[in-house]
């Protein structure tokens, strides 16, 4: 159109048209707030460090008596029923139910001395999510900025893609989901524009779908070119509303969540059926198997980091995802490690078969550990004769690939599994570390939404975790 012809404005008729039936007849908009500003971004340029990374976080809590630092030796009501088993590493063992993760123990780096003073589930997730302490407010748009947050505002990614994607799966008959209460998930001060897309879909149903990424029943590609018109003359008059920087916000969210609906890759990304009926087998048909495999599809197709919170999966008068207050031994033997040891060794595998884990990190952790004596009381909830209750003071956090060094366990717990014997890690020197192996430049600073300045993470990497 000519500079100097201006735009038809827009009739009532199209309004209520545009306002009916949803402008995109999506929510899209809100979910790639996250890539909107990228080229505006306070960018660090990445030099070194992993291209992407997979965080699957184990939400409740597991014990770390039952996983990765057994103590056969301890007294009865301590060690538990578990038993060690050797790994394809001399002198390194872990849980009999990590069969799997054993013989790929070379590719794992297991710090055995994670330790923060949080015994509440909501507030003991910023520690490990962001490396700092919760904030006072209990807000959590006062929170810390999580990685992929850090990522997004850094303008990593590759569109039409969202920059950080967060799986939590929201099961049937599934009991309230602390979870999505719990802080240091999303961007805090930095602003909503570097949250995460969240998908709450289960990907282990044959229905699954992200439904912001494929056009709803009755609209066609007519009305969405037709949309496209619109939104088009709608643009070229919202520049015109200087005042209100959000409106151009907004603009440029539909604009992209157009790109995104035409592109090939965006429709393909969550589209599990794509993978052979083999691979999804290995990953497992469960909400966190194939919500792993999902991950994998899209750092492969260039999201930079994508969160894997472990769902609860519904089932009544068990555990509730790994806070085993009780049926301890059972849960962890039955529901948990079985299938958290399937999903997380063959990940690993399926990376290295696609050339991608020396550029892909993952970390396997939860917000704290359980605790030492079976039955001992150590938060408002308490434990079972069967169970163990929080448990922050020691804990244990595995990475792998992305410039780790595998084959090692870094730091060690006393003998009763209670509290750090030698190299403590508090959450600050193991964001450092991330944040590393990412190739976000240390002392980095960024700014919260009142522009002021903060040092996104003022701790040390730890070397000898770093190859």
């Amino acid at each position: 159109m000519p500079s100097h012809i201006s735009p038809p404005l827009l009739t009532r008729r199209d309004t209520v048209r545009a306002g009916t039936v949803g402008l995109l007849g999506m929510s899209l908009p809100r979910l790639l707030e996250a890539q909107a500003a990228a080229n505006e971004a306070a960018a660090a340029a990445q030099t070194h460090g992993a291209k992407a990374c997979i965080l699957l976080f184990m939400w409740g809590g597991p014990s770390q008596l039952e996983t990765w630092d057994l103590k056969p030796n301890a007294p009865a009501e301590v060690r538990g029923e578990f038993q060690p088993i050797a790994t394809n590493v001399p002198g390194i063992q872990i849980g009999e139910y990590f069969p799997k993760l054993a013989q790929r123990t070379d590719k794992l780096a297991i710090i055995r001395s994670m330790t923060h003073p949080n015994v509440d589930h909501l507030t003991a997730t910023h520690y490990v999510l962001t490396g700092k302490m919760p904030p006072p407010s209990g807000n959590i748009q006062d929170d810390w900025p999580t990685y992929g947050s850090v990522l997004s505002k850094l303008g990593r990614g590759t569109p039409p893609l969202p920059p950080f994607v967060s799986m939590r799966p929201k099961l049937e008959n599934t009991v309230p989901r602390f979870v999505e209460q719990s802080h240091g998930q999303f961007a805090g001060w930095l602003g909503p524009t570097w949250d995460p897309l969240t998908i709450d879909a289960n990907p282990a149903m044959p229905d699954y779908r992200i439904g912001d990424f494929v056009l709803q029943d009755g609209v066609t590609q007519r009305r969405m070119d037709e949309r496209q018109s619109l939104l088009g003359r709608f643009e070229s008059q919202l520049s015109q509303l200087e005042t209100d920087g959000r409106l151009g916000v907004m603009s440029r969210h539909y604009s992209r969540a157009f790109d995104l609906l035409a592109s090939a890759v965006g429709r393909s990304a969550f589209d599990l059926t794509d993978e052979p009926d083999e691979m999804r087998d290995r990953y497992g048909h469960n909400p966190h198997g194939q919500s792993v495999l999902q991950a994998r599809r899209l750092v492969e197709r260039g999201v930079p980091l994508v969160t894997v919170f472990w769902p609860n999966d519904g089932i009544k008068n068990v555990s509730v995802y790994w806070d085993t207050h009780s049926r301890n031994f059972i849960d962890h033997r039955e529901r948990l490690m079985p299938v958290a040891d399937q999903a997380f060794s063959t990940l690993l595998d399926d990376l290295e078969e696609r050339g991608m884990l020396d550029e892909t990190l993952v970390i396997w952790s939860g917000e704290f550990g359980r605790t030492p004596k079976i039955g001992q009381r150590n938060s408002d909830a308490g434990a079972g004769a069967d169970g163990r209750d929080h448990w922050p003071n020691v804990f244990s956090s595995v990475l792998a690939g992305g410039g780790v060094r595998g084959g090692q366990v870094y730091g060690s717990s006393d003998r009763y599994a209670a509290y750090p014997a030698s190299d403590a890690v508090n959450p600050v020197d193991f964001a450092a570390t991330v944040y590393e192996l990412l190739g976000v430049p240390g002392g980095l600073e960024l700014r919260d939404n009142l522009n002021r300045p903060f040092a996104i993470c003022p701790g040390q990497p730890i070397r000898e975790l770093i190859a």
